[in-house]
């Protein structure tokens, strides 16, 4: 099988302009003090920008006598503005208000975005807060002649990055000279990083914001993050943190020239100050940092974060003199001819397509291995939509409505270079993959490009077919020769579906089409009943586990199961009901499995034969036919969910060859079905199909009765917009900026309000059902603009408009099973299934406190003394470093801090990163491992708290199953064989 790609193209990009001049500034002899190598680079700079003469004795001996950090932020400053008379009087205007300020003994860190040079309220000398980003993660003015700061450019960025924060608030010149440092240049990260933390970290941050990761250099991604404060001031993140995904920004740029920023979402009333950083930049040593992009997540990232927006600042210049003599692409560069590189997103038609077109940079991707140069790029024609008189169908804006939106091909050749375990690949190297055997189709895209393309065995060789629905930017003909990162970049590719479930949205428009609810309250019952065995029957809670693996410390809970531990194991027990009330809760919200379901990437007929109410599916065992339902979320019309027939298209195995894994649609008929299916398309968008499941006496297809088709009735106006070539410079950095506050301060969600509200009014009529016709067609009205302005302000991020719900569609009251405060009890299906899933998960409650603790008398065993006391003291010390790992507000940074807490005590058990890599005699680790699990249950005897067991499992799991195998009785196998999770869950599900 050959799979749909998803995929990004990166094409021609911006023409490389004319380097800045470098010519000396104008002849004059330098008079005065010899300043530091970075501020004399930096006066030099701006002389020659802005055509200023020499700084005369004076101006420089007072920059002397400021030191070499205050005086790069001044001239960091003066850089970005135009001096109107002279350089050396802006320096004295400058440094007079500097005087003045220091003047009150209380200079407030929101003065400066960069650096404070008030008197710190510890007495250091030098006058720098420790309250400013400068004073946390500089140098505070190193000596000229000797300069640490200086010094730590001959080190790797990430080891510079590091001493930076673990110096904390503290001078790093009393602590480490410029030898120390020196010393440490050439050794190993894991060695490096112990040594700068016993020589100052572990004096100036806390324990539990140490760095150790044992992979630093298995080549993952290196993550460098900064955080803005209220008052203007930003401080570095303890890091660098080490993540396993890259996106095409750091691919091109390298990891260390892109820098993740954080602003606080509360901070709309000192919005003066976060426009000043984008102004500004950020200092990291000698090394600035410009705001580059930003990226909505949506809810998925604002389930790990307080805010969903993402901000991403890159590297432009350095004043480091060992890194000026390095080549780096963005050096000299503006940053619009620096966002040219990646794609031409100045052709872009409005400023909100802009910056939408161009987070394209920041999508998780694999990068296609494939010399581009030999690659045939073609473009083929789009297909209309087309009436009975085959006259082309026009959307409400005059726009021509097209079948194939989103849809090309990719030659056998290049589809076969896509990974094989595509899921795997996002997360390792480029090039550390193997090849897929047999993919159907992919998305694809690049920053320019984006849609999905269908694998074809017709005779081509290194050959992508575009059509123009998929050319997101358009190449700019003034720049089609200039310097470009071009790259084939793949987002997904279709795959064997998981188990498939029924959503809330889902599961209120089956009801409505005439679904009984019966149907679902039989799947529940079913569901329920499994959770319910998972504590006593060895199948049910091994497809508990299974389910639920990604949840449980890397299937845990499965692994236990699978060694044979009893089910009546304490532990064991208690994370089977963590695992049941997991269960319990998305059931609650409406997530019910569904048997012969499946979500598809979808894609066009190319063969051109399916009528307009026909598809051709392809699973396993290749094509079915049938009648199917057929849904694409977040669909809330009536009509979304289509009744369509499956057929054999004998002629599409011709193209496709050995595909699997694709429902492909007709390019016939007055619409596309995609759009009539919450206004879709086919450039990765993924379709729920349901081929007649059989529950209980009730058969779904024949139950449901289909609804006219969406079709927009109340559009939303465009707002006016210049176009991002209209303006210069200057106005477009200021629109984006202001784009991205506008996104990261929005208090009202339209998108949200909609949808909530249809949720609320179509409940009322699941309650009411047939027997109140007049009231329900009266609540359809307000339902239907309701729809129209959700899937508006679903596009809004691309279209600019402005969506706004009038508070005559907004519901008053919600459904007690939302969760609102102004709610009603709800006698819906949907109510139905919260109550009876709420009931089970009080009656069924399983406290861990109340779980008597209790060894298994394999591990029963005495243990040496001297192993007690070392993982005694081991423990009560992890148990601090969890605790504060889990009060970390940020989810993202909670999870990332507790990995490494329990991966360095893994470390010490293994000698290595897991059991299986481990060198360390086996028995000394069973020694320990049997320490571990004793003083841990003991421990949590004490406490009467079975919960604190999960450290014996989570860091001596893998020598516990082997040693429980290798003493069981009743275990007759010597050679326990190894099983894929994967395999596990396809069998089970």
């Amino acid at each position: 099988m050959l799979p749909l790609h998803n995929l990004h193209f990166t094409g021609e990009t911006e023409e490389q302009k004319p380097t800045m001049s470098t010519s000396p500034c104008p002849s004059s002899p330098l008079t005065g003090p010899a300043l530091p190598a970075s501020v004399e680079k930096m006066i030099q700079r701006i002389c020659e920008e802005q055509r200023q003469e020499p700084l005369d004795a004076a101006v420089r001996g007072q920059l002397d006598q400021l030191g070499e950090e205050a005086s790069l932020d001044i001239l960091r400053r003066i850089s970005t503005q135009t001096i109107r008379k002279s350089f050396n009087g802006y320096i004295r205007v400058c440094l007079g208000k500097e005087a003045r300020t220091q003047g009150t003994g209380n200079l407030s860190p929101s003065k400066r975005s960069a650096a404070s040079i008030s008197p710190s309220p510890v007495g250091s000398p030098d006058g720098f807060s420790p309250h400013s980003p400068i004073a946390k993660r500089t140098l505070f003015s190193p000596s000229r002649e000797n300069s640490p700061l200086l010094a730590l450019c001959d080190l790797e960025f990430r080891k510079a990055f590091l001493i930076l924060n673990y110096t904390g608030r503290k001078k790093l010149e009393e602590h480490m000279k410029v030898d120390d440092i020196m010393m440490l240049k050439d050794l190993p990260m894991r060695d490096f990083e112990t040594k700068v933390w016993d020589a100052v970290g572990k004096d100036f941050i806390n324990k539990e914001d140490r760095i150790q990761y044992l992979d630093w250099d298995s080549g993952k991604t290196h993550l460098y993050h900064c955080h803005v404060h209220q008052d203007g001031t930003y401080v570095f993140k303890v890091g660098p943190f080490l993540g396993n995904k890259r996106t095409h920004l750091q691919r091109e740029l390298g990891d260390d020239n892109v820098l993740i920023v954080k602003f606080p979402v509360e901070a709309s009333d000192s919005s003066n100050k976060m426009v000043r950083i984008a102004e500004e930049g950020i200092l990291i040593g000698l090394r600035h940092y410009r705001f580059f992009v930003f990226k909505d997540g949506g809810k998925e990232e604002k389930k790990k974060s307080q805010t969903s927006v993402k901000c991403f600042f890159v590297r432009f210049e350095s004043l480091a003199p060992c890194e000026e003599r390095e080549q780096y692409i963005l050096a000299n560069k503006l940053v619009c001819e620096a966002r040219s590189l990646f794609m031409h997103v100045n052709m872009v038609s409005t400023m909100a397509k802009y910056m939408a077109r161009f987070s394209l940079i920041l999508s998780t991707t694999i990068k296609l291995q494939v010399d581009l140069a030999s690659v045939t790029i073609e473009r083929i024609e789009d297909i209309p939509c087309r009436d009975k008189n085959n006259c082309i169908v026009r959307d409400e804006e005059g726009e021509p409505l097209i079948h194939t939106d989103g849809t090309g091909f990719i030659s056998e050749d290049l589809a076969l270079k896509t990974p094989k375990d595509f899921s795997r690949a996002k997360y390792i190297n480029d090039g550390n993959f193997q090849r897929f055997l047999d993919p159907v189709n992919c998305e694809e895209k690049s920053p320019e490009l984006k849609g999905s393309e269908a694998h074809t065995k017709e005779p081509l060789r290194n050959t992508i077919l575009i059509r123009p629905s998929m050319i997101k930017v358009e190449t700019d003909s003034r720049l089609i020769n200039a310097q470009s990162f071009n790259s084939l970049e793949i987002v997904k590719i279709s795959q064997k579906p998981k188990r498939t479930f029924l959503s809330k949205n889902l599961i209120a428009l089956l009801s409505y089409g005439g679904v009984p609810k019966e149907c679902f309250l039989k799947i529940l019952e079913e569901e329920l009943e499994h959770s319910r065995s998972a504590y006593c029957k060895k199948l049910a809670a091994l497809r508990a586990a299974l389910n639920h693996g990604e949840i449980d410390d890397d299937f845990t809970v499965a692994r236990m199961i699978l060694s044979g531990v009893p089910l009546n194991e304490p532990y064991l027990q208690h994370r089977l009901s963590f695992l049941a009330k997991e269960e319990r809760k998305a059931l609650k919200g409406g997530r019910l499995p569904i048997r012969e379901s499946f979500y598809l990437m979808g894609t066009t007929d190319p063969t051109g034969i399916l009528e307009s109410h026909e598809v051709c599916v392809i699973l396993d065992n290749g094509q079915i036919s049938g009648d199917l339902l057929v849904y694409r979320n977040p669909g809330l019309h009536f009509g979304d969910i289509h009744r369509l027939k499956a057929v054999y298209v004998k002629g599409l195995e011709e193209i496709v060859g050995n595909a699997k894994y694709a429902i492909f649609f007709s390019t016939k008929g007055e619409r596309s079905v995609a759009n009539e299916m919450a206004n879709g398309d086919f450039d990765g968008d993924m379709y729920w199909v349901s081929r007649n499941p059989e529950v209980d006496i009730y058969i779904l297809l024949d139950s449901f009765k289909v609804g006219k088709p969406w079709r927009r009735m109340h559009s939303t106006p465009s707002v006016p917009s210049k176009k991002p070539n209209e303006l210069s410079e200057k106005e477009l950095e200021h629109e984006l900026f202001q784009l991205f506050k506008k996104t990261l301060f929005q208090r009202s969600n339209p998108m949200g309000v909609a949808a909530d509200s249809w949720t609320a009014f179509m409940d009322r009529l699941l309650i009411l059902g047939d027997g109140c016709a007049d009231e329900t067609d009266r609540m359809k009205g307000p339902m239907h603009q309701l729809v129209d302005k959700y899937y508006d302000a679903l596009d809004a991020p691309k279209s600019g408009k402005k969506v706004v719900i009038p508070d005559e569609l907004k519901a008053e009251k919600f459904p007690h099973y939302m969760g609102r405060a102004n709610s009603y009890h709800s006698t819906s299906i949907l109510g139905l299934i919260y109550d009876t899933v709420e009931k089970s998960l009080q009656s069924e409650d399983l406290p861990a406190k109340d779980v008597k603790v209790s060894k298994l008398p394999y591990f029963d065993v005495e243990i040496p003394k001297d192993g007690w006391i070392l993982w005694g003291k081991r423990y009560a010390e992890y148990r601090t470093e969890m605790s504060a790992a889990m009060d970390l507000k940020d989810k993202e940074a909670r999870n990332a801090a507790a990995d490494a807490v329990t991966n360095n005590y893994k470390q010490l058990l293994y000698h290595a990163p897991e059991f299986e890599e481990s060198k360390r005699d086996v028995e000394e680790i069973y020694r320990d491992a049997l320490a571990i699990y004793n003083v841990v249950y003991e421990h949590a005897e004490r406490v009467r708290d079975i919960g604190k067991c999960g450290f014996a499992w989570k860091v001596a799991g893998p020598a516990l199953f082997k040693l429980f195998l290798k003493n069981a009785e009743t275990e007759k196998v010597k050679n326990p064989f190894l099983c894929s999770p994967t395999v596990l869950q396809d069998l089970f599900n």
